[in-house]
Order: structure tokens, then C-alpha cells, then sequence
């Protein structure tokens, strides 16, 4: 009997979180749609999984509902379905105080970090509810900056905040088709995003410090978990962190 085909679209696939989680569902079969504004780098971490046909890149900007309506639709048509979606596309605004970010630097984090993650859960839920088997699961990259705020990061941080209000939604809304959101909020894993933890970020109390870090692919492979989950089981929310990382006890 031929195993069922599971099928995943991870947002921000070509680089850090996006590329561990992509690895790691692309190993154990998954076939993985990877979704990045740059197609160069998605299709380097299709050569580097050596899976073939199972994976498709496909340029996104995942602020745009147009762009976001033609990747799930090539999505559909490869594939045939979907049953995990990866929102975990997200990007940070300059470390200045908050009065002197001006309007376009937090709108373009806003766009990216929330708007992005639902206008991609639209159009998951809309594959999932009618699709054979029914259902799927969405998982959605948080961050423990969805519990505390580091200093100088109020649009990022109000946007974490936010996506813990978009998944309980999810959540919610998705029970009656069979539909299940968990949230993974992510602390000092090593990417390029927050490679500057190790030569020293500023604290809370003014003070630079440098942070303890944690392998990347320990990420993928919590993702990976939570995908594998029978739909009815589900890891509602999951930290996963560096464990001498300031987090709690920040400020």
C-alpha cells in the first residue's frame, strides 16, 4: 500500500528557521512547497535536500494577497493539497527607540509579521476544509518575544503578541474542519537573524550581554514533531530556547 502524500508550504523557507524546518520535512518525506521573496536561496536548500520533484520554490511576498492567492493556488495544482502550512516568514525593525521609527518601518514589519501569516492562513484554511482527507494543521512561528519584549522592538514585539491572538483564533475557528494551529515561540537559535546574540545584545537594565545559543536544527525538528502529530492531538503553543538564554527572569 503507497504511503499517503503529505504535503507542506513553509514561508521563509531559504534561510535560518525556515531551511532547518524545510530540511527536516523534506527527510522524512514530506513533499514541501518553500516560499521566500528570492528564489535563489529556496532552490539552494532544494539542490542541498536532494528531493527532487517533492519540492517546489516559488517566490512570494507574503504581504501581498495577490502574490499569497498564486502561491497556494500553484500549491493546489502540484500537489493536490495541503496539510501543513508554516507561517514563518517575519522580519525585525531597526533597534531605535520607539518615537523615531517612522510609519514605513513599522508598517513593513506589520505587513510581513501579521498581515503575512493570515492572509497564508486564509487560503490554507481554504484547501484544508475542502480537501480529501479533510483537514490539516498550521503552525506558526512566535517568538519568546510573543511573551517579553526585548529593548527597542516594540514593532516586532507587537506583532509576536498579535500571532499568539491569531492562533488561538486558528484555533478555534479551524476545530469544525478538522483544522488544528499551534504556535512555536523560538529563543537564540543560531541564524543569521540573531547571530548578533553571540558578540553581545542590549539587556533590559542598559547593559550589553552576550547570550547562550542554541543549534537551529533542534527547531526543525520540533517542527517537524508537531507536524507528524495525529490531527486530533495538538502541541498548542511550544517553547523551544537556548536554556542560559535570558528569557525568564528578562528585565
Amino acid at each position: 500500500m503507497a504511503e499517503k502524500k503529505r504535503v507542506a508550504l513553509v514561508t521563509g523557507a531559504g534561510t535560518g528557521i525556515g531551511k532547518s524546518a524545510t530540511l527536516a520535512l523534506l527527510k522524512d518525506g514530506y513533499h514541501v512547497v518553500l516560499a521566500g521573496r528570492r528564489v535563489e536561496p529556496l532552490e539552494q536548500v532544494i539542490t542541498q535536500s536532494g528531493a527532487g520533484s517533492r519540492a517546489l520554490a516559488v517566490s512570494t511576498d507574503v504581504a501581498d494577497p495577490v502574490s499569497v492567492k498564486a502561491l497556494f493556488a500553484k500549491t493546489k495544482d502540484t500537489f493536490g493539497r495541503l496539510d501543513v502550512l508554516f507561517n514563518n516568514a517575519g522580519v525585525g525593525a531597526p533597534g531605535i527607540p520607539m518615537e523615531d521609527l517612522t510609519f514605513e518601518q513599522w508598517k513593513a514589519v506589520v505587513d510581513i509579521n501579521l498581515t503575512g501569516p493570515f492572509l497564508c492562513t486564509q487560503e490554507a484554511i481554504r484547501i484544508m476544509k475542502d480537501q480529501d482527507p479533510r483537514g490539516g494543521r498550521i503552525i506558526n512561528n512566535g517568538s519568546i518575544s510573543a511573551h517579553a519584549p526585548r529593548p527597542n522592538s516594540a514593532p516586532y514585539t507587537s506583532t509576536k503578541h498579535a500571532i499568539t491572538g491569531l492562533t488561538k483564533s486558528t484555533s478555534l475557528d479551524g476545530r469544525r474542519y478538522d483544522i488544528a494551529c499551534s504556535q512555536i515561540d523560538i529563543g537564540n537559535a543560531k541564524t543569521e537573524l540573531a547571530a548578533r546574540m553571540a558578540t553581545g545584545v542590549p539587556q533590559a537594565n542598559g547593559t550589553i550581554a552576550i547570550e547562550a545559543m542554541m543549534d537551529v536544527d533542534h527547531v526543525g525538528a520540533a517542527v517537524l514533531h508537531m507536524a507528524n502529530l495525529p490531527i486530533d492531538v495538538n502541541v498548542q503553543f511550544m517553547t523551544i530556547m537556548a536554556t542560559k538564554m535570558p528569557f525568564v527572569g528578562r528585565g
